[in-house]
């Protein structure tokens, strides 16, 4: 395709590392997807920014890739550039109580950085299998906390190509969704403001934590991590195992035997094996308790 020529082209010229049909189950979580047409793999902010605009101005569709979790890729891959941050270079600095973190780093880095610092306030986001800027992209949570509650500002590279930064206020920041999921933009840093707290109490929450996700979670198999979003008044999990779905599979996909909010991966899942379960349950949930299920997994096709 002429669109991805030129864009390996200018690519190569500009000094930017690019796979050609790149196999995304090996980037992701689950293990599932097709080939990238272009797999980017900018070091840092500066050619980040210059990949996503030579996208744009080429006209090659663009998804930008973290640490792979909570995203499901098309059997037939993704026909134009993924730019995967998981190479990218960058540390954590440190303004009093703020802290800013490149949008590529694993959150667990983030959330060790505050342990170091002796702040306290991203305890729950410890052990969430995801980036910095995933995190915000989709303002994930877990045991009580979410990223807005520490969220203070995020600087991003605007559909236009211009860099700004925008307070936590301005980001429509709501149950796994963010400003992001709609505007374009291509999250770059971002800052959260904690509090002083003590070193030691802070260790142990975390470590807390980090056991109850060992012992709940089949961290054994590959997942996209919760698969269904949470409805009101009730647990996608609990309504799960309420229909006897435990272990449930279609094709290489099952509902985890460990824990039922999780769709897993027992070995050569396809897109296709997981989305027909997650249809098959959504409809027998439905059917059997009245509630209705929305997948928390992003799928990708293209």
């Amino acid at each position: 395709m002429e669109q991805h020529q030129n864009l390996t082209a200018r690519l190569q010229a500009a000094g930017i590392a690019y796979r050609e049909q790149e196999p995304l189950a090996a980037h992701t979580t689950f293990k599932i997807g097709g080939p990238a047409a272009v797999f980017v793999q900018p070091a840092d902010e500066a050619q980040l920014c210059q990949a996503v605009r030579l996208c744009r101005e080429l006209g090659v569709p663009c998804y930008l890739l973290g640490n792979g979790s909570n995203i499901l890729f098309g059997d037939k891959g993704y026909a134009g550039a993924v730019v995967s941050l998981a190479g990218m270079k960058g540390e954590v600095r440190r303004e009093g109580d703020t802290l800013t973190a490149p949008a590529g780093m694993q959150l667990s880095v983030l959330c060790t950085a505050a342990l170091r610092a002796g702040l306290t306030g991203l305890e729950f986001a410890y052990g969430i299998p995801g980036t910095v800027g995933g995190a915000v992209y989709m303002n994930a949570g877990a045991y009580g906390g979410e990223m807005k509650d520490v969220l203070a500002s995020v600087r991003y590279l605007t559909a236009d190509g211009q860099i700004v930064e925008a307070p936590a206020a301005e980001l429509d920041l709501g149950y796994r969704h963010s400003v992001f999921e709609s505007n374009g933009g291509c999250i770059l840093s971002a800052s959260v403001r904690l509090a002083p707290g003590d070193a030691g109490a802070i260790a142990a929450r975390m470590d807390d934590l980090m056991g109850r996700r060992r012992d709940k979670q089949p961290l054994d198999k590959p997942s996209a991590g919760s698969t269904f979003k949470r409805p009101v008044g009730a647990f996608a999990g609990a309504l799960i195992e309420q229909c006897g779905l435990r272990g449930y599979r279609h094709g290489g996909a099952a509902i985890s035997e460990k824990h039922c909010g999780f769709v897993v991966n027992l070995g050569g899942a396809t897109c296709a094996d997981v989305l027909a379960l997650c249809s098959e349950v959504q409809q027998i949930v439905k059917e059997q308790t009245g509630f209705v299920l929305e997948k928390e997994i992003r799928v990708v096709e293209l």
